[in-house]
């Protein structure tokens, strides 16, 4: 999940490109940076990021793994050497 800091930090950094102004136009301004905020939540949920800690949790999962497979490798190999 995005955090809500990164959307309204990205919906704030796009509407700052646009032309300021005072009073109806901060406004709107204003509206559409909520606009911005909503439609870039909603598209960066569908490119199933996830977080560096989430990431570096399943990477350490992923080296967890593969040790014990190398290590499984070995005995399976060192078993098949006693039957031969």
């Amino acid at each position: 999940m995005i955090p809500n800091e990164l959307l309204n930090t990205l919906a704030s950094q796009l509407t700052q490109v646009l032309p300021g102004a005072s009073g109806a136009a901060r406004l709107a301004q204003e509206e559409i940076q909520n606009n911005v905020k909503v439609l870039l939540s909603s598209a960066l949920s569908k490119l199933d990021l996830v977080t560096r800690e989430e990431f570096d949790a399943q990477t350490e999962v992923l080296h967890k793994t593969r040790e014990m497979i190398e290590q499984l490798e070995k005995k399976v190999a060192e078993m098949e050497q006693k039957e031969a």
